[in-house]
């Protein structure tokens, strides 16, 4: 992190989290951050659903999420961008405030509620894309829908022609028995709706399911079996948590999902249990807690094709993104992997 940055972020932090938020997408639509372009190596370069990644870092949903910042999204060295969650109407999400730093825990809790502009606005953002990313879209439900499940599908039926993938996001905890989806029968035919809905797409994309942290074994088993069954093409592991073990900063007691460092450990658990129960039959991508390079060489090791990050750039700044990539690199090259993808789930035992 140079100095510019580092004092970008100072102020940054000095402003309510929420606000600072819109800021920093201000500056990068202003050419303020770090913007490295493409980053890429034959070590890093790999693929994912059938989609090729420069390399295996992503940017997780929630930073962007009316995709107002695509263009300099796709040149700050990304391998791939997640945006949303979009619902099928705007809807403004949970009273304020509804975000807050844990500095000391280098950690965030927010409770957002899915505040989005709906799917058409971010569908007339989507349609002007730049072609040089690999771009997906998180896919919510409506807090007052009379069937939530369907939200689902409507939003990638109108936004899906302009994306290489869509998330399914039952696990948000912020919106009230969203995660109930994540239940057998209700994820089941939840997913039976999107995949008809991708089925009438002009070019079907991939579909990508994203799961709580907080999933005991059998719900975890039950996840596996439908991930599998279903047709997804990949899953995300995973979002927010509602444990609070080991928090000590000011706010550790918000209600909220919470990101960052302290969920490090508990969602690359999920990750490796998931990993060993799918059997690599599935792709999976590693979120949660990934602020080094290291992190996301432990998540890829547990059982990861990809990594997504995000609350550490909270702290890091957008210069994590090639500091991250970079070493990872360099994390392969000392153990001998040629690629990235020879190095998935070598270290999954450490986990289970």
């Amino acid at each position: 992190m140079n100095l510019s940055e580092r004092l970008g972020l100072a102020l940054l932090h000095k402003f309510d989290p929420e606000r600072a938020h819109a800021m920093s997408l201000t500056a990068l639509n202003c050419g303020l951050a770090p913007l490295p372009g493409p980053i890429t190596s034959r070590r890093l370069a790999t693929e994912i659903a059938g989609l090729k990644l420069a390399n295996p870092v992503g940017l997780a949903a929630g930073y962007d999420k009316n995709a107002v910042a695509l263009k300099p999204l796709a040149q700050a060295g990304f391998g791939f961008v997640e945006v949303g969650a979009a619902t099928p109407r705007p809807q403004p999400g949970n009273p304020r405030p509804r975000l807050f730093r844990l500095t000391d825990d280098k950690a965030v809790i927010n409770r957002f509620g899915f505040n989005n502009d709906g799917m058409q606005a971010i569908g007339s953002r989507l349609a002007q894309r730049p072609q040089n990313m690999v771009l997906g879209l998180n896919l919510g439900a409506n807090k007052d829908s009379d069937d939530r499940a369907a939200d689902f599908a409507k939003v990638l039926a109108h936004c899906g022609g302009h994306l290489d993938f869509a998330t399914v996001n039952v696990s948000s905890p912020n919106t009230e028995k969203l995660r109930d989806l994540q239940g057998k029968e209700a994820l089941s035919a939840l997913l039976a709706g999107v995949m008809e809905a991708r089925a009438a797409l002009t070019k079907p994309i991939p579909v990508f399911l994203k799961i709580a942290p907080d999933l005991n074994d059998a719900e975890l088993a039950e996840i596996a079996e439908v991930a599998l069954e279903s047709g997804l093409d990949a899953v995300i592991a995973t979002n927010t948590t509602l444990d609070r073990t080991g928090l000590t900063s000011a706010h550790k007691d918000q209600a909220g999902g919470l990101s960052g460092a302290p969920l490090f450990e508990k969602s690359t658990r999920v990750l490796a249990q998931l990993s060993k129960l799918t059997d690599g039959r599935i792709p999976l991508i590693g979120v949660g807690g990934v602020g080094s390079a290291a992190q996301a060489y432990a998540k890829i090791r547990a059982g990861a094709s990809a990594v997504q990050i995000y609350s550490a750039m909270v702290y890091e700044g957008l210069s994590l993104v090639p500091r991250v990539a970079q070493g990872l690199e360099a994390l392969l090259e000392r153990d001998g992997f040629a690629n990235v993808a020879d190095a998935v789930a070598t270290g999954r035992e450490d986990w289970l």
